[in-house]
């Protein structure tokens, strides 16, 4: 039983009244939720005082620290709903894949994926290679109590493009020459990595999560057709395998106006919108039956509070009519962020639609 369900005879569990969890199900209410993506350290110096000394892979594998982490902004800044203190790569860690997440860089892999035979190394992601997520989310939901966790995992297509690539890319030329050049390794590498995704977001939801993303970072760096065709049954693979659990689902991507119908086809329950497309209009794209996440410029908080409550108002208000509305960036925090301008973005929305 996920942590969002009300079993049959059973009252609801904590979160399931939440105002997050129920914008996601597109019902009433009492205020638009409000939870920031990389929200979970980033900006705040007691993150990086946590932190001190210690590796990133190395601290999303200590439960305590897990937990201290992804609870610091939701005491700090009052958001609706916690997100899960991790990193996209950690299940292909798990499973012994050599990399490392280098400062100023990010994931690097030692050794690429970029033939057949190398498909071998992608094995499956069981709870036991990541116990370690399973005690940080117990540590959590006891802690969060009516507050919402939320669960995270990359999506296929962004996970195949660090592993091919070994590392970010501004061009994608190795992963695209393999997506168009050898289409039945592109389509088996994404199986294989859908599997790995789905059950890393079945370890956190089994733990307690009460929401799932699937962050499609760089899916912005795709034509339609070639979503479509080389991206969309990976990602539609992932959101079926925990759609009985009935946590609320997320889909987000950078850069994917031209996408986001093609990503509601995915299966999501909640589609996130980046800063460059205004929610009316990404209504209209992502169709009926879903609710919309987003989506002010993150860069928008390094400006006066009267301009950040400006551009806030102009995402308010773009969002009035939507089935569910849930406010967040078009991105994550950025790291020189002032903490304060959060905690008053937060306090300025509740206060903006509260019903």
């Amino acid at each position: 039983m996920s942590a969002n369900q009300s079993p049959t005879g059973q009252q609801p569990t904590a979160t399931y009244d939440s105002a997050f969890m129920k914008a996601a199900r597109r019902e009433p209410v009492p205020h638009t939720p409000v939870w920031f993506m990389r929200q979970a350290g980033r900006s705040l110096p007691e993150y990086h005082k946590a932190r001190e000394g210690i590796g990133m892979l190395d601290s999303c594998t200590r439960p305590e620290l897990v937990a201290e982490i992804t609870l610091q902004p939701v005491r700090r800044h009052g958001v609706d709903a916690a997100v899960y203190f991790s990193d996209i790569v950690v299940p292909l860690k798990a499973i012994g894949i050599d990399l490392d997440i280098k400062p100023g860089v990010g994931p690097v892999v030692e050794k690429p994926i970029r033939t057949r035979a190398d498909l071998a190394r992608l094995r499956d992601l069981t709870p036991d290679d990541v116990s370690y997520v399973t005690e940080a989310i117990g540590l959590l939901t006891a802690e969060l109590g009516s507050t919402p966790l939320i669960g995270f995992a990359g999506a296929p297509f962004t996970l195949a493009s660090y592993l091919i690539e070994g590392g970010p890319s501004r061009t994608y030329e190795n992963a695209k020459a393999i997506m168009y050049g050898d289409p039945e390794l592109w389509a088996d590498l994404l199986d294989r990595l859908a599997d790995i995704t789905a059950a890393f977001l079945k370890v956190q939801i089994e733990a307690g999560a009460s929401a799932v993303q699937v962050f499609d970072s760089w899916a912005g760096a795709l034509a339609p057709v070639d979503y479509r065709r080389s991206v969309l049954p990976a990602s539609a693979k992932v959101f079926k395998a925990v759609e009985g659990y009935g946590v609320p689902r997320i889909h987000f991507g950078v850069g994917t106006g031209e996408l986001l119908g093609l990503m509601s086809e995915a299966g999501a329950d909640v589609v996130g919108v980046d800063w460059r497309v205004p929610l009316d209009e990404a209504a209209r794209r992502v169709g009926p039956g879903k609710a919309l996440q987003g989506n002010l410029d993150s860069t928008v908080l390094f400006a006066p509070t009267e301009a950040v409550e400006a551009k806030t108002r102009e995402v308010l208000d773009s969002a009035k009519g939507l089935e569910g509305h849930i406010f967040n960036l078009g991105h994550g925090v950025m790291p020189s962020t002032d903490p304060d301008a959060l905690t008053r973005l937060t306090e300025y929305v509740h206060m903006q639609t509260a019903r």
